[in-house]
């Protein structure tokens, strides 16, 4: 009998299977609900308890759909013990990455990470990462709050789409990531914004929220709060982590493949008999 050893393949994004994707879209829905009902209030509405009310709520779905995803790719053997280890490390690493910095300024590295991680092992997996990544930060800093489920949602979809971006190499591969974490960064402070900005006291300017006054209407003055607010933030913050993944982005794309390959879902080893008498092979 002889051993016959498969072709080293390339690391692959770990694969979306349908549990997966069914969890996916609850919790996509459930963040997408949880942002924008307030623009769908109507003028009776109390809205002066910001997210206290529904944001411990919120977490205690959120919770369970992160974890059911992990459990649905394990089951059906997408991922596996090595996987969910490179998960924690990488969770970890990138609540470290915020440590130093807090958003001050708008230095925020973690998107350094979590992009390329997202990038190279799909999108379950940057989905997980980016929840994981907030709510174990929030722990370590103390940052718990009626905000944190809606930083968990944030970089939740940022790692999930950067699984969607084309499977462009080299140095195509660089830039594209370094313009996604740009705009990604410059979407992480918009939605940011959304989460507080209906709750924010007084309805007397033309930035304030007011409920009852129509989704286009409260939308211009979203956007108007959101250009003369947080903007002077987000654009650092969109610079810097183009600026990191072009500097350190390859090596760090190429460890995240070498573990990836290392880690899991590399082909058995096959066993096969001799060929059959009579095959070309014998004569």
């Amino acid at each position: 009998m002889t051993t016959a050893l498969a072709p080293r393949p390339d690391a692959r994004a770990i694969r979306l299977r349908p549990a997966s994707v069914v969890l996916l879209a609850v919790a996509f829905a459930l963040g997408i609900v949880s942002f924008g009902w307030p623009l769908f209030a109507s003028s009776s509405a109390g809205l002066d308890t910001s997210h206290a009310g529904d944001a411990r709520w919120i977490m205690v779905v959120l919770v369970p759909l992160v974890l059911g995803i992990v459990i649905a790719q394990l089951a059906d053997g997408s991922i596996d013990a090595k996987a969910i280890a490179l998960l924690g490390v990488l969770a970890a690493c990138g609540a470290a990455l915020r440590l130093p910095s807090g958003g001050v300024a708008g230095f925020e590295p973690v998107f350094f990470l979590l992009v390329p991680a997202g990038r190279v092992l799909g999108r379950g997996f940057g989905f997980v990462l980016g929840a994981l990544t907030l709510f174990v930060s929030a722990l370590l800093t103390g940052g718990v709050g009626p905000w944190l489920p809606f930083q968990m949602f944030a970089a939740a979809w940022i790692g999930f789409f950067a699984g969607c971006l084309p499977p462009w190499r080299g140095r195509a591969e660089l830039w594209m990531l370094a313009g996604y974490a740009a705009l990604a960064a410059l979407a992480y402070g918009l939605v940011m914004n959304l989460w507080f900005w209906p709750f924010l006291a007084g309805s007397d300017t033309s930035v304030s929220y007011v409920a009852g006054a129509g989704l286009a209407d409260n939308l211009r003055r979203f956007w108007a709060f959101h250009l003369t607010s947080s903007l002077g933030f987000d654009l650092p913050r969109a610079v810097f982590s183009a600026l990191f993944i072009l500097v350190a982005g390859r090596p760090l794309l190429s460890a995240l493949r070498r573990v990836a390959r290392r880690a899991a879902f590399e082909p058995p080893v096959a066993f096969v008999g001799p060929p059959p008498e009579g095959s070309p092979t014998t004569r």
